[in-house]
């Protein structure tokens, strides 16, 4: 029997009535769970509704090693959203981050910085209602835990290269960025999201940007895909 906290990360229909889910958990990392009967158990205590994506659990689980699907016994909601799956705005955010953590995240094992990092800054967004850079902010700061974040070191160069992840005097190679890219890029790793509202951006820039942070994962990502969800959060935002 195991406690822990638990973000959902993505869930899949199984059969009829039950689900897969794809959790975040503060005690196991990565973990997925198969929920038997969910959809059509009306009466219990185990909702539908409590594995939205991004939702924020308490579990107990019977954890089994080596075992690809664990079972949950008992859930609750550690944290209810007040805004989150209901603002279109920030649910077209939890759809897309939600998608790209599950890219992202592979590892089975305990990081308690990074659950912390993930179930506070979700919390943030849940709060607050300016908003529409979060998730440029969230992706470049996920890099910290992912293990390539930037090297501020030679910041005030005038080149970002992507595959090293470093500033450099010139442009050695087709994956760097320069002009606005690189001017937004500096502002955000000097901010934090309490003071992201300053930083002032239009529609066809934050798009230019996070298309920049994607290929940014995808070349220190191996297994990393581009979000099906981008198509939908670029026209939520345009």
């Amino acid at each position: 029997m195991l406690s822990t906290n638990a973000i959902v990360l993505s869930k899949i229909r199984y059969r009829d009535n039950d689900l897969i889910i794809k959790c975040y958990t503060q005690n196991k990392g990565l973990v997925s769970y198969l929920l038997r009967g969910v959809l059509n158990n009306k009466k219990g205590r185990t909702k539908p509704a409590y594995f939205q994506l991004l939702s924020q659990l308490q579990i107990i689980t019977i954890h089994k090693p080596n075992r690809s699907l664990q079972t949950i016994k008992e859930v609750k909601l550690s944290y209810i959203y007040t805004s989150l799956d209901t603002q279109v705005l920030k649910s077209s955010i939890a759809l897309f981050l939600a998608e790209v953590l599950t890219n992202s995240l592979k590892e089975e094992e305990q990081n308690e910085l990074l659950f912390s990092y993930l179930e506070t800054t979700f919390q943030w967004l849940d709060t607050h209602s300016e908003f529409t850079n979060f998730h440029l902010l969230f992706l470049l700061d996920l890099t910290k835990y992912l293990g390539f974040y930037p090297d501020t070191t030679s910041i005030h160069h005038h080149f970002f290269n992507l595959k090293e992840g470093v500033f450099v005097k010139k442009n050695s190679d087709k994956h760097s960025i320069s002009g606005k890219n690189l001017i937004l890029l500096k502002q955000l790793l000097g901010t934090t999201f309490d003071a992201l509202h300053l930083i002032k951006i239009n529609s066809q820039q934050r798009q230019s940007f996070l298309s920049f942070i994607l290929l940014y994962f995808e070349l220190h990502l191996g297994s990393f895909k581009k979000p099906k969800s981008l198509q939908i959060l670029n026209q939520v935002f345009s």
